[in-house]
């Protein structure tokens, strides 16, 4: 597959970009600065640099031409306002219509489970951003796309163990990076997987067992 990542230089974004060249994709992304496009390419991996949200829909969508699928894993992790508005907002429908103009049919969305982090004391900006990513899962599931959206549960920085929970809810919990990345990976290479609302949370599951349990059973005409 050809795949565009916005986010390709987060933590989950650059996970997932090894994960997909190791499988033998063809990887592309967005980033800020030269910097991080040298060291991605030397990952394997095309990088272009700008600010997401300088560009327009019509100059992103010509980045993201030619590619079989886009993911949005950028986000602002409860920051500024301003940067949750521009970023986990704007920019993510921006991407959405972006995709949409370049003729790219299929759109991944790393979203977040809706009581990750709860418990604790969040604060107004933490709240709008739960709230801002909400909206965006709303806008992204009316899409004509084939869409998905993954909402991990708290995320974590030690090493993925491989095996995880995956369905349409799942507790609050936590779950490694490594695997919601190794988890989005799967997802992508499942094309049966679409037009679902996915949690994840760490579990006793296989990452690819995980995927094929959530595979929709073929509806029959008149069944």
């Amino acid at each position: 597959m050809k795949v565009f990542i916005i986010g390709v230089s987060g933590a989950v974004g650059r996970l997932l970009a090894g994960d997909l060249v190791e499988r033998g994709d063809d990887v592309a992304g967005l980033v800020r600065r030269d910097e991080q496009r040298a060291e991605l390419a030397a990952r394997g991996v095309a990088a272009h640099v700008g600010e997401l949200a300088d560009l327009t829909v019509d100059s992103l969508a010509e980045l993201l031409a030619g590619s079989d699928v886009v993911v949005f894993t950028a986000g602002s992790n409860g920051g500024a306002r301003q940067i949750t508005a521009a970023i986990d907002g704007e920019g993510a429908v921006k991407t959405l219509d972006a995709a949409r103009l370049a003729g790219v049919g299929r759109f991944a969305l790393l979203s977040v489970l809706p009581e990750a982090g709860r418990g604790q004391d969040l604060g107004e900006d933490v709240e709008f951003y739960f709230a801002v990513k909400k909206l965006v899962d709303v806008t992204v599931s009316m899409s004509d796309l084939d869409w998905l959206i993954l909402r991990p549960s708290l995320l974590v920085d030690r090493d993925g163990i491989g095996t995880i929970s995956l369905g349409p809810a799942q507790p609050h919990d936590e779950i490694p990076r490594q695997d919601v990345a190794a988890t989005l990976a799967a997802l992508l290479h499942e094309p049966r997987i679409r037009r679902q609302i996915l949690e994840v949370t760490q579990g006793s599951t296989p990452i690819a067992w995980a995927v094929l349990a959530n595979l929709r059973p073929r509806r029959w005409p008149g069944g």
